[in-house]
C-alpha cells in the first residue's frame, strides 16, 4: 500500500467516526423530538375529551401546526395551544 492510498483510508476512517459522532448527537434530538410530539397528541386527544365531557367547545385538533408546536415546545406549547384557544373562546 502506497502513502496516497493510506492517507485516504484512513482520512475515510476519520470521516465515518466524525459523521457516526455528529449522528448519534442528531439521533437523541430526534427522539426527544418524536416523544414530545406523541405525548403532546395523546396529551391533547385527553384533555379534548375532557373538556367535551363537560360540554366545553374549546377543542384543539390534532393537525400539523399543533403537533410540531408541541414538539418544538413541548409542554409550555401544548399549554400555549389552549391559552390562544381559550383567548378566542372569550
Amino acid at each position: 500500500m502506497d502513502i496516497p492510498t493510506g492517507t485516504w483510508i484512513l482520512a475515510g476512517v476519520c470521516v465515518v467516526i466524525l459523521l457516526l459522532g455528529a449522528l448519534k448527537a442528531k439521533m437523541e434530538w430526534i427522539i426527544n423530538f418524536v416523544l414530545r410530539t406523541a405525548s403532546g397528541a395523546l396529551a391533547i386527544y385527553l384533555i379534548n375529551f375532557f373538556l367535551l365531557n363537560r360540554e366545553i367547545d374549546a377543542a384543539i385538533g390534532l393537525g400539523f401546526a399543533s403537533l410540531l408546536t408541541c414538539g418544538i415546545l413541548g409542554f409550555p406549547g401544548l399549554i400555549l395551544l389552549y391559552g390562544i384557544n381559550f383567548y378566542n373562546f372569550l
